[in-house]
């Protein structure tokens, strides 16, 4: 009979040959050899060793399918999924499953034990590592205090140091028991960052309350920010319209975002909260995958945006689109399409961005498994558009104005994967559709990040 790993068997183990179980009588060991012989048993108790300060009616929601199982292999099959389970909650280091017959007055022929042997995290951890966004790099420093009060809460203290944003925050992550997925987080921060394409600096210093669940098949969240502003210039150069932006504003919005496989929206309502900006935001993403031979993929994207001001007041430059580089439409600058005043970008409130790529296995790659599999050839095809609209004119001329002066660009390059996120791209580039203003970077592009088009 075989195991599932990683449930390993101890004591009296129901392994590969009945008669290597412990002998004590001879009608005990007659019906333990029945167990094995029907696979039929009863899951009599299931323990928990190692607990300090996590409380058990937490981790009673993750274990409680153990005792549906109605045999043995069922048992360790449900075994393992409430010790991935367990492990998910981010309070053990450990985790083994001990699976044993029954003992005591109350043993039945077919009963079982199981015990979870777990290993608590400390009370206090700390982390140090880099992180890779949209062509930039940071140094991230971390605290956590994990499951603080024993129902797997967690608080972070969080400082990153890049090469355009430095950040610090204290985060409170709070599950509900039983339902992981739904989850509660605040937020308290304050983020410097640094846009040089739009000659801007700006400081957000803001509050956040975050509720995630799962609906359907899609995962949404459910999120409040309240966020104080301070735009500044980042050069002595700076336009006048980056200058006339230059101060303080408080933006008060509710989000609502749900994501599933391939899709992602974004919805953003500000104003009606308080604050200074009053808008209604939409922002989607879709991608649809297909293999073919050869081991090669053919993927197709789509991006899209639109910004409502709502009032008199004219949208902020903090909150438009921006669009162009080596992680959307590539042989542009980054974020270096559309309005334009005195070599400053100031962004758009309506976008479109799509994208046909073909990734190949790179030539006489080593063999499936190597390292050779992290690195793919990349033949690329991007076009997008990023303009203001005038709203009194209606939804045709909108998608007039979106389908003109179109940006377009191809090439082929190398794309190196880092884990299952991020990734680098390195493309020759050939920039189409070049209007006057746009950026270009005609030839060698390299890009970083985790969101691509």
């Amino acid at each position: 009979m075989q195991t599932l790993d990683p449930v390993p068997m101890h004591g009296r183990d129901l392994g590969v040959n009945p008669d290597d179980l412990v002998e004590t009588s001879e009608p005990e060991h007659e019906a333990k050899q029945e167990i094995l012989e029907n696979k039929d048993v009863v899951v009599q108790h299931v323990n928990i060793e190692g607990l300090g300060r996590t409380k058990e009616d937490l981790l009673g929601y993750e274990i409680s399918d153990v005792f549906q199982a109605k045999n043995l292999i069922d048992v360790m099959k449900k075994a393992h999924v409430a010790r991935q389970k367990l492990l998910r909650l981010g309070i053990f280091n450990e985790v083994e499953v001990l699976i044993d017959t029954s003992e005591g007055t109350d043993a039945l022929p077919n009963g079982l034990d199981v015990t979870f042997e777990v290993t608590e995290i400390k009370r206090l951890t700390g982390s140090y590592n880099t992180m890779v966004g949209n062509n930039e790099g940071s140094m991230v420093l971390g605290l956590k205090l994990p499951n603080m009060f024993g129902r797997a809460e967690k608080l972070t203290f969080q400082f990153s140091y890049g090469t355009k944003e430095t950040s610090y925050g204290l985060s409170f992550f709070k599950p509900q028991p039983g339902h992981f997925e739904r989850n509660l987080t605040l937020n308290m921060y304050k983020v410097t960052g640094q846009f040089p394409w739009s000659s801007l600096k700006e400081t957000d210093r803001g509050l956040s309350a975050e509720l995630n669940f799962p609906l359907g098949i899609a995962n949404h969240t459910l999120k409040w920010e309240g966020v104080w502003r301070e735009l500044g210039c980042l050069a002595r150069s700076a336009s006048f319209a980056v200058r006339e932006e230059s101060g303080h504003s408080l933006k008060s919005s509710v989000n609502r975002a749900m994501t599933l496989t391939c899709t992602s929206a974004l919805q953003e309502l500000a104003g009606y909260t308080g604050g200074d900006a009053s808008f209604l935001k939409e922002d989607f993403e879709l991608q649809l995958n297909r293999r073919f031979f050869w081991d090669s993929v053919l993927s197709a994207s789509l991006w899209g945006g639109i910004l409502y001001p709502i009032g008199e007041k004219v949208s902020c430059i903090a909150d438009r689109f921006y669009l162009g580089g080596p992680t959307s439409v590539r042989g542009f600058g980054m974020y270096s399409i559309g309005p334009q005043s005195e070599g400053d970008y100031l962004g758009g409130e309506a976008y479109w961005a799509g994208g046909l790529h073909l990734y190949t296995p790179l030539p006489f790659r080593p063999g499936k498994g190597g390292f050779g599999d992290l690195f793919r050839t990349h033949f690329f095809l991007n076009a997008g558009n990023l303009c203001n609209l005038h709203y009194g004119e209606g939804p045709r001329a909108h998608l007039q104005k979106l389908a003109e002066c179109i940006r377009w660009s191809y090439g082929v390059g190398i794309v190196l994967r880092l884990g299952n996120i991020a990734r680098l791209e390195l493309n020759y580039c050939v920039p189409m559709g070049v209007q006057s203003g746009d950026r270009i970077c005609d030839g060698i592009q390299f890009g970083a990040g985790i969101r691509f088009l």
